[in-house]
């Protein structure tokens, strides 16, 4: 007979990822199966929780094609949030908050989907939790296209947005042979401080593409000059030049090079502040300087929203993070994060298991430095070698009338 648990709730924070919503298929039919009585969500994330907008799960996934759609919608289904919950000793006040109205709703398992911030989120609560005697028990569930949480593998919601850099880079590449003249395309993509995401732009480099020309990751600093050298010398043996490179590459003051021509005025709760231009920036500064055709390409949010190029394995995983995490809460763990541990690249083999989340919060992993070339302005074959089995095969989306079909949160009408 299955045994009848208490109440769950499962929030998503951070950015949004293209398989994130298979994670929270994991949570919530792992929880129920093993007799969970209510699985509740957060609608934005912790900070919607401290608002008490909390929705009944039930009510949105009815139905095995509910399951379906869900892990096929991209986004965050409950919404999300950037919301920094301040050190317990500096105000315990908003703690005593949060437990009373997780008390009140008779939570036992608490779980969040997201990031590094994220973690930092489960990291609190948990110590809270255990210096009050609370029953409450907190997993944090790993999603990131960044790519950049500690101790684990990889993240979900990489391996999709790789897969989508990897075939978007192909296509700008072929698109900039079209006229015979000389051009520069710049392609700007995701990553602060990590290049995983930029550097998966080299997939793109097989037997029917040469690649991007270059690839410039913010952990090597950024010479804007000898860049400028190196497309000049390209140019001298091909027209059509394309270069990736990461939002956040710097030069050896520590700027941004996005910073070196716009104002970036938003900063979230993190201290994030957002980075955008520095493709336009180095497309201006070639044009002005060598007179030829330059374009500059923001992959933007594409990255982590193209539902339509999800990697099965992607998604696989995304969806049994999710399901770890559940067990391992119903197991007697607290303030734990799942991870996925690779066992082999081919076949590719890879488990799940649980590390402690305060070995991971406000950690990042960043590219090796053996995984990029000794110039800086490429990764290296094992870099590909570990990206390649994350974006293997496919998960054809739901169409209905020509168009992917998504499972959309009506509760967020009514707000």
């Amino acid at each position: 007979m299955k045994e009848i648990r208490g109440n769950v709730i499962v929030g998503q924070s951070g950015g949004p990822t293209a398989v994130i919503n298979s994670s929270l298929v994991g949570v919530y039919k792992t929880a129920k199966d093993r007799g969970a009585n209510i699985v509740y969500g957060m609608l934005h994330g912790i900070q919607g929780l401290l608002e008490n907008r909390v929705v009944d799960l039930s009510g949105h996934i009815k139905s095995d094609l509910d399951i379906e759609l869900l892990k096929r919608t991209p986004s965050s289904y409950l919404g999300s949030c950037r919301y920094k919950l301040p050190e317990i000793q500096e105000d315990q006040e908003i703690y005593k908050k949060i437990f009373k109205i997780l008390d009140d709703m008779e939570i036992e398992y608490f779980f969040y989907i997201g990031g590094n911030d994220s973690m930092d989120t489960i990291k609190k609560l948990s110590d809270y939790s255990i210096l009050n005697g609370s029953r409450i028990r907190f997993m944090g569930v790993p999603k990131t296209i960044d790519n950049d949480l500690a101790a684990t593998d990889h993240t979900p919601g990489y391996g999709s947005a790789a897969k989508y850099i990897g075939s978007i880079t192909k296509e700008v590449i072929r698109d900039g042979l079209v006229y015979d003249q000389q051009s520069v395309t710049m392609i700007e993509i995701m990553g602060r401080n990590a290049g995983w995401l930029t550097g998966a732009a080299a997939l793109a480099k097989c037997e029917d593409c040469e690649g991007p020309d270059m690839i410039f990751l913010p952990e090597i600093p950024f010479n804007i000059e000898d860049f400028m050298k190196k497309v000049a010398k390209l140019h001298e043996r091909k027209k059509s030049v394309v270069v990736a490179i990461s939002e956040g590459i710097r030069v050896e003051d520590g700027r941004y090079v996005c910073e070196l021509t716009d104002n970036v005025d938003y900063v979230d709760a993190f201290g994030h502040r957002q980075l955008t231009g520095a493709a336009r920036f180095l497309a201006g500064r070639i044009a002005r300087d060598t007179g030829c055709k330059t374009r500059a390409i923001e992959f933007s949010s594409l990255q982590r929203c193209a539902s339509h190029m999800v990697s099965r394995v992607d998604i696989t995983e995304a969806y049994q993070v999710g399901g770890a995490a559940v067990k391992a809460a119903f197991e007697g763990e607290t303030g734990k994060m799942v991870i996925l541990k690779r066992i082999s690249d081919d076949p590719y083999i890879c488990v799940t298991d649980i590390y402690d989340v305060h070995k991971i919060a406000n950690i990042e992993k960043k590219v090796p430095r053996e995984w990029i070339n000794e110039e800086g302005d490429y990764v290296t074959e094992a870099f590909l070698s570990y990206i390649r089995p994350l974006i293997q095969a496919e998960l054809t989306p739901i169409m209905a009338d020509g168009l992917p079909r998504h499972l959309y949160c009506q509760d967020h009408r009514n707000e």
